[in-house]
C-alpha cells in the first residue's frame, strides 16, 4: 500500500477543516508520525549518552542530594561510644551469659565493662560516652542505629561488604552506583570522591566501580599513609604541555574515538574512557580550587581544629568534604586511619580509643554544625560508622576487644533523617543485635532512598544477570526518616 505524504498546504489548511474531514484526510499520517517516535525513542535508549556523568532524576522524590561517610577504619566499640550497657559494668568480670558467635575472630574471656562513663544529654537524651564531648553537644542532629549487623568478622571481608554489599566478589563500591544512578551535579568534577583512603582491608576495591563503566570509579585525594595536606589526585597537574596543547591532544583524540565508534557501534568501554580523558583534564583546573583552602576564614578552619596539631589532619579532610559537597560531588568518603593504629583495639583500648577519638570529635562536631548553618545539613546525608564493631568480652589482659560484626551502632545526620533518634538495640551486653535489626543490606538500601533511588531499580547487566549494590535482600529503614 503506497502512503502519500501530507502536503504542506493541507497542513496550512488544517486549522480551517472540520474536525472529522481533518481526521479521515490525516489518519494514516498520525500513525506514521507514532511510528517515527517510538523508533526515536528505542533509537535513543540505544544511543550512548555524551555525558555519562549528567545529572540524572532520581525515582522518587529525594531526601538527599549527596552523602558524606565518615568511615572509621578498623572497629569502633559500640559499648564504650554510643551504646552504654549496665548489665556490662554490673557483670565487669563475670562469664558472658549466653553463646559467643559460632565463628570468632580470636577468642574472648568474661565480660569487659567500659573504661569511660555516659551521659545523656541534648533534648532527645541520646547517650554519649565520655570520648566524644564536641559530638555530644551535636546529638539532637543524630540518628543512631543500635542494631546494625554483618556477616563477616574478618576486616577486609567486612570493609567490602560495608563498602560493595559483598564479603567475596569484587562489586562496584556504594559511591560508583550513587554515581551511576545520578551522575554529577558538577561537570568538572567526578561523582564519587574519597579523602585519604586506607590501602588495607580491601584497597581500591573499595573504591572501585568494577564492572559498572569507569567513570564511575572514586577517585582518591592521597591514601591513609600521607597527611591530609599532602593528599592529592595523582597527575592532576601536567608540567609538560600547556592546557591549549592538552586541549588540541584532547580534541584529536576524540576526533578519532568517535569515528572508530562510527564504524564499530556504541562500545561502552570506549565511551567511559573518552569521558574519563575529558573529566580528568577538566578536573586539572576545578580539583586544585577546591583544595586551597586559602578563601576560608580563621573562624572556620578552628571550627575543624585545623589550628591544633591533634585535630588538624582530620579537620582538612571535613572541611575539604564539605567543600566537595557544595561544589556538587554526590559521595565524599572521608576516611580515618593513620596506617598504624586505626580504632583496631585488640589491646591498648584505653590509650588508642582516645587517642583516635580526639582526632576526630571535634572536626566532625565542625562539619555538622558548619553544614547546618550553610543550610547544606538539609539535603546531604551524614553516614559515621566502621566495618564493625568490637565484642563486650575482653580479648588478652582486659584492655582489649576483638572484632564483632554481630551487633553495632552507626549513626546518621541530617538528609531527611530523625535527629535526636534512636532505631534498634543490641543486648543488655552489647553482643548481638536484638530489636529492629538491620543488616548492611538495609543500611544500603536506606541511604539510596535517602537519595531517591530504588535499591531494586537501581540495576546493571553484567554477565548475563541484573546485578544490585543490595543483590537479592535489603529492606529500607522508613522509621529513620522524619
Amino acid at each position: 500500500m503506497n502512503i502519500s505524504p501530507l502536503k504542506p498546504e493541507s497542513l496550512r489548511d488544517a486549522a480551517t477543516l472540520p474536525r472529522r474531514r481533518l481526521l479521515k484526510q490525516t489518519a494514516v499520517g498520525f500513525g506514521s508520525l507514532a511510528l517515527s517516535s517510538l523508533l526515536a525513542d528505542e533509537m535513543a535508549a540505544q544511543e550512548p549518552k555524551s555525558n555519562p556523568l549528567a545529572p540524572k532524576p532520581p525515582h522518587l522524590p529525594a531526601r538527599a542530594k549527596r552523602i558524606i561517610f565518615l568511615l572509621m577504619s578498623g572497629g569502633p566499640s559500640q559499648v564504650d561510644t554510643f551504646d552504654p550497657k549496665p548489665l556490662l559494668t554490673r557483670d565487669d568480670g563475670k562469664p558472658l551469659p549466653f553463646a559467643k558467635p559460632r565463628v570468632q575472630f580470636n577468642a574472648t574471656k568474661n565480660l569487659l565493662k567500659s573504661p569511660w562513663k555516659f551521659q545523656q544529654y541534648g533534648e532527645s537524651g541520646l547517650w554519649v560516652s565520655q570520648l566524644f564531648p564536641h559530638l555530644a553537644k551535636r546529638v539532637d542532629d543524630l540518628c543512631m542505629l543500635h542494631s546494625v549487623y554483618g556477616t563477616n568478622p574478618a576486616h577486609g571481608g567486612a570493609m567490602m561488604k560495608v563498602h560493595t554489599g559483598s564479603d567475596n566478589f569484587v562489586r562496584p563500591s556504594i559511591g560508583s552506583w550513587i554515581s551511576y544512578g545520578l551522575g554529577t551535579e558538577n561537570a568538572n568534577l567526578p561523582a564519587f570522591v574519597t579523602i585519604c583512603p586506607t590501602l588495607a582491608f580491601g584497597g581500591i576495591n573499595n573504591w572501585s566501580s568494577s564492572f559498572l563503566p569507569a567513570i564511575h570509579n572514586g577517585t582518591a585525594l592521597g591514601d591513609a599513609s600521607v597527611p591530609s595536606k599532602q593528599a592529592r589526585v595523582k597527575y592532576i597537574q601536567n608540567t609538560k604541555l600547556p592546557r591549549q596543547i592538552q586541549q588540541l591532544q584532547l580534541d584529536r583524540l576524540r576526533t578519532m574515538n568517535r569515528r572508530h565508534l562510527a564504524t564499530t557501534g556504541f562500545d561502552a568501554s570506549l565511551e567511559a574512557r573518552i569521558s574519563s580523558f575529558e573529566l580528568a583534564f577538566r578536573m586539572q583546573s576545578s580539583i586544585p580550587q577546591i583544595e586551597d583552602l586559602s578563601n576560608e576564614s580563621a573562624t572556620t578552619k578552628r571550627l575543624y581544629g585545623m589550628d591544633a596539631p591533634v585535630t588538624a589532619n582530620f579537620g582538612r579532610m571535613c572541611l575539604l568534604a564539605r567543600r566537595f559537597a557544595e561544589a556538587g560531588v554526590r559521595f565524599i568518603q572521608v576516611t580515618h586511619n593513620d596506617d598504624k593504629v586505626q580504632w583496631d583495639q585488640h589491646s591498648n583500648l584505653k590509650r588508642d580509643h582516645e587517642k583516635n577519638a580526639r582526632e576526630v570529635d571535634l572536626p566532625i562536631a565542625g562539619l555538622l554544625a558548619d553544614l547546618k548553618q550553610r543550610g547544606l545539613l538539609e539535603d546531604t546525608l551524614i553516614w559515621w560508622g566502621s566495618e564493625f564493631g568490637r565484642t563486650p568480652t575482653a580479648e588478652g589482659t582486659r584492655d582489649g576487644r576483638d572484632h564483632n560484626p554481630e551487633g553495632f551502632t552507626m549513626w546518621l545526620a541530617g538528609g531527611g533523617v530523625k535527629g535526636g533518634f534512636r532505631y534498634g538495640a543490641t543486648d543488655d551486653y552489647g553482643y548481638y543485635a536484638a530489636e529492629d535489626k538491620v543488616h548492611i543490606h538495609d543500611l544500603h538500601a536506606t541511604l539510596l532512598h535517602a537519595l531517591g533511588l530504588e535499591h531494586e531499580r537501581l540495576t546493571y547487566r553484567y554477565a548475563g544477570r541484573d546485578f544490585r549494590l543490595t543483590d537479592v535482600e535489603g529492606n529500607v529503614v522508613q522509621q529513620v526518616f522524619a
